[in-house]
C-alpha cells in the first residue's frame, strides 16, 4: 500500500488543496472531473498525482463529494471499493510495530505512515454511514458506523494509544463512537443502541473528555426515557469491588453524578442540561438530599442564588427539613432579592401551612402570590387560594377568640371553595375541604367531599377511606365505616395496612366488640415481626418512624384498649412494650395516668398526666384530665380547672370531654346557665364524635 499523508482543506469545510506523500494538487481540478461525471479520471488524477492506491484514491474522492453535499455521489464513490479488505491489509501494518522494536525510528516511521493510511479508509466507512443516515438508510448506516469501531478494535487490539496517534484518525473514531448509538436509537433498536452506548464507555477508544461526557449525557437521558430496562452491565465489564447499579435508574444517576465531578474537577464544560437530568433522576428516587449537596457544591455564579436558594429549599422540603428550606424562602424572598417570585412564595406559604404557629406568616405569602398570578401565571391563583385556605384554617387553631376563630375558618373554606373554580379536578382539593368541613362538623357535605377523593384517586390513596371511615364513624354508622375499612385492606399493600387496621380496631371497641378489636390488634402485632424480618434488624431510627406498620402506635392502641376494660396488668404490659421503642411520649403518659386514676391513684396520675404537659404543653387530652382532677380538690381548684379545660377548647374547639367538664366546674362554681350550655355542647359533640381526631389526618 502506498504511503498516504495528510489532505488540508479551509475550516468552512470546502477542501481547497488535497496533499498526501508530500504532494499536493488543488481541489478544483479533481471537482472539474466530477461534475463532468468521470469519476474513474479524478480518482486517476489522485493516484498519479499523490501516489495513492485504489483504495486511498476513492477513500479521499468520496469524501471531497461529501463536503460538496453531494451525498449519493459520495456513495457511489464509496461502493466502488473494498473499504474492508483495505482494513484487512492495514491489520498486519500495525501488529510490525510491536514485533520491531528493536529498529525504533524506523518503526514509527512506518506506524505513523499507517496511521494515515488507515485514517482515510476509515474516515471513507465513518462518511458512508453518515451518507446512508442522511438518505434515510439508518440500519444500513448503523452496520456501517459499527465496522468502522470492529476495525479499530482490530488494528488497536490493545486499545488507541494515548499517544502518537494520528489527529485525523482519533478524530474519526471519536465520531464513530458518538454516532453509532444515535443510529440504533434512529432505528428502534433500543438494545443495540444501549449495547453501542456501553461499547463506547467500557472499550479504549481515547476519547477526549467532553466527547466522553457528551456520550455519558446522552446514555444517562437514555437510560431514564428510553422504557428499555437495561440491567447491570456484563461481568467481564465490572470492576471487582466497584459499585455495580442494579436498574436503569440508578445506572443513570452514576453516570450524571461523574459527570458532575468532571466538571467540578474542571475537565469539562458547565451544561445545566446534566444537573436537570440529575434533578429528574434524584426526585424520582425522593434522593433530593443527595440533589442538595449537588446544588452546594456548584461554584457561585453558575446559578442565580436566589434560584439556587429556592432549588435547595425545595430539596430540604421534600426530605422533611421545613425549618431549613423555609429560612432560605425568606432569604430568596427578601426585598432586596425576587419578593414576588410566585414558586417560592407558593412553596413556602405550603410550608407554613403544616405548622400553626407559621400560618400567620404563610397567609401573607399566599396572599402576595394571588396578587402576582396574573397573565401567563393566572393558571395558578387554584393553588394559591388552596395554599391560603390552608393557612387560615391552620392558623385558626391557634387564634386567641372564639370570634377570630370563627372567622378565620369561614376564610379558609371560603378559600378552598375559591380554589375549585380554578381547579375543578384537583384531588387533593377535594380531600382539603372534606376534612375542614368534617372538623367543623358540617358531616354530610364532609362526606360528599371524601367520596370524590377516593373516586378521583381510584381509591389508591389511603388517607381518602381514612377520612370516609372517620365521617361515617362521626355519624354513628360504624358499620358502614367498617365496610370501608375492608375496601381499604384490599386496595392498599400488606405494609400499607397499618393505619386502617387500628381504625378498624377502634370501630370495634366503639361496637362493644372488645375481642374483635384485640384480634385486630394481634394481627397488627404479627405484620410487624415479618416487617423487622422483611427489612432486617440493622435499622436507623429513621426508617422505624417511617414504618407504615408503626410497632410502637400498636402496643399504644392495644394499651388504650386494655385500660378501657380496666385490665391493668395488661396496661402495664403493654405500655412496657411501647416504651422500648419511645421511651418519653405524651400519649404513653397520658395512658400511664388513666391507669393510675383508674387504681384511684390520684397523685401518680396527676403526676403523669403533668410529665406529659411538658413534653407536649398543648397536649389536649392531659389537659383535659388535668382540669377534671384539678376540679375535684375543692373550691379554690375550680379557677385552676377552668383555666386548664377553657385552654384545651382553645386548642381543639370540639372536644366533648372538655366540654363536659369545663359544665361540671361551672355548675360546682354555681354558674348553672354556663353549666347547661357547656353540657348542651358536649351532648350534641358526641352525636358526632368521630373514633379519631380529624386533625390526625389533616
Amino acid at each position: 500500500m502506498a504511503d498516504s499523508g495528510e489532505y488540508e482543506g479551509d475550516d468552512d469545510g470546502s477542501v481547497r488543496e488535497l496533499c498526501a506523500n508530500g504532494a499536493c494538487m488543488k481541489a478544483a481540478e479533481v471537482e472539474a472531473k466530477l461534475d463532468e461525471g468521470n469519476i474513474q479520471e479524478a480518482e486517476s488524477s489522485l493516484r498519479e498525482g499523490l501516489s495513492l492506491n485504489f483504495e486511498e484514491a476513492r477513500a479521499l474522492l468520496g469524501r471531497l463529494e461529501y463536503q460538496r453535499g453531494n451525498v449519493e455521489g459520495a456513495l457511489r464513490v464509496f461502493d466502488g471499493i473494498d473499504l474492508h479488505a483495505a482494513i484487512q491489509r492495514l491489520q498486519p501494518s500495525f501488529s510490525e510495530k510491536s514485533a520491531s522494536k528493536k529498529c525504533r525510528s524506523r518503526s514509527d516511521s512506518h506506524v505513523s505512515v499507517s496511521q494515515h493510511a488507515a485514517s482515510l479508509v476509515l474516515e471513507a466507512i465513518y462518511l458512508k454511514a453518515k451518507s446512508l443516515q442522511k438518505l434515510g438508510r439508518l440500519t444500513e448506516a448503523a452496520n456501517e458506523c459499527k465496522s468502522v469501531l470492529d476495525a479499530v478494535e482490530r488494528i488497536f487490539q490493545q486499545g488507541i494509544p494515548d499517544a502518537q496517534v494520528d489527529n485525523r484518525l482519533q478524530e474519526t473514531v471519536s465520531r464513530a463512537v458518538e454516532l453509532l448509538p444515535e443510529l440504533w436509537k434512529q432505528v428502534g433498536c433500543d438494545h443495540d443502541a444501549l449495547a453501542a452506548y456501553r461499547r463506547a464507555l467500557l472499550s479504549q477508544w481515547n476519547l477526549d473528555n467532553e466527547c466522553c461526557a457528551r456520550i455519558q449525557k446522552r446514555f444517562a437521558v437514555f437510560l431514564l426515557h428510553s422504557g428499555v430496562e437495561a440491567g447491570p452491565p456484563s461481568l467481564g465489564s465490572q470492576v471487582e469491588g466497584s459499585y455495580v447499579p442494579k436498574n436503569n435508574l440508578e445506572e443513570a444517576i452514576l453516570l450524571l453524578l461523574i459527570l458532575m465531578k468532571k466538571y467540578h474537577l474542571g475537565k469539562i464544560k458547565w451544561d445545566p442540561a446534566v444537573m436537570e437530568h440529575l434533578t429528574y433522576a434524584l426526585s424520582l428516587c425522593s434522593q433530593t438530599s443527595i440533589l442538595a449537596k449537588q446544588l452546594e457544591e456548584i461554584m457561585p455564579g453558575v446559578f442565580l442564588r436566589s434560584d439556587r436558594w429556592n432549588a435547595l429549599a425545595l430539596c430540604y422540603s421534600a426530605i422533611g427539613q421545613n425549618d431549613a428550606a423555609l429560612n432560605l424562602l425568606r432569604k430568596s424572598l427578601h426585598k432586596h432579592e425576587r419578593p414576588n417570585d410566585l414558586m417560592a412564595l407558593l412553596l413556602a406559604a405550603k410550608i407554613c401551612s403544616e405548622d400553626c404557629h407559621l400560618a400567620a406568616e404563610g397567609i401573607q405569602y399566599a396572599r402576595t402570590a394571588l396578587s402576582n398570578a396574573e397573565g401567563k401565571d393566572e393558571h395558578l391563583k387554584g393553588v394559591g387560594l388552596r395554599m391560603l385556605g390552608l393557612c387560615l384554617g391552620r392558623h385558626a387553631k391557634v387564634s386567641s377568640s372564639d370570634y377570630e376563630r370563627s372567622r378565620l375558618q369561614s376564610e379558609a373554606l371560603k378559600s378552598l371553595d375559591g380554589a375549585i373554580t380554578f381547579e375543578n379536578n384537583n384531588a387533593d382539593l377535594f380531600f382539603d375541604l372534606g376534612v375542614h368541613y368534617a372538623e367543623q362538623r358540617n358531616l354530610s357535605t364532609a362526606l360528599r367531599y371524601a367520596k370524590q377523593y377516593i373516586d378521583a384517586t381510584g381509591g389508591s390513596v389511603l388517607k381518602g377511606w381514612k377520612l370516609l371511615a372517620l365521617v361515617l364513624s362521626a355519624q354513628q354508622r360504624f358499620s358502614e365505616a367498617e365496610v370501608v375499612t375492608d375496601a381499604a385492606l384490599d386496595e392498599t399493600t400488606r405494609w400499607e395496612q397499618g393505619p386502617i387496621l387500628r381504625l378498624k380496631a377502634k370501630l370495634k371497641i366503639a361496637q362493644a366488640l372488645p375481642m374483635d378489636a384485640i384480634e385486630t390488634y394481634r394481627y397488627l402485632l404479627a405484620l410487624v415481626q415479618a416487617q423487622r424480618k422483611s427489612f432486617g434488624p440493622l435499622r436507623c431510627l429513621s426508617q422505624i418512624e417511617d414504618d407504615k406498620v408503626n410497632e410502637f402506635q400498636v402496643w399504644h392502641g392495644l394499651a388504650n384498649l386494655y385500660s378501657g376494660l380496666s385490665h391493668w396488668k395488661d396496661v402495664a404490659i403493654c405500655m412496657g412494650k411501647a416504651r422500648e421503642l419511645k421511651a418519653y411520649s405524651a400519649e404513653m403518659l397520658h395512658t400511664e395516668g388513666v391507669m393510675h386514676e383508674g387504681c384511684g391513684q390520684t397523685h401518680e396520675a396527676l403526676r403523669a398526666y403533668i410529665n406529659a404537659l411538658l413534653i407536649e404543653p398543648s397536649y389536649v387530652p392531659c389537659k383535659v384530665l388535668v382540669g377534671s382532677l384539678f376540679s375535684k380538690l375543692g373550691p379554690k381548684a375550680l379557677p385552676v380547672a377552668r383555666s386548664l379545660l377553657s385552654d384545651a377548647l382553645r386548642i381543639e374547639p370540639t372536644n366533648r370531654k372538655a366540654w363536659y367538664y369545663l359544665g361540671l366546674v361551672h355548675k360546682d362554681d354555681g354558674r348553672i346557665a354556663d353549666a347547661a350550655d357547656c353540657f348542651q355542647a358536649a351532648s350534641m359533640l358526641e352525636e358526632s364524635d368521630p373514633i379519631e381526631s380529624f386533625s390526625s389526618i389533616a
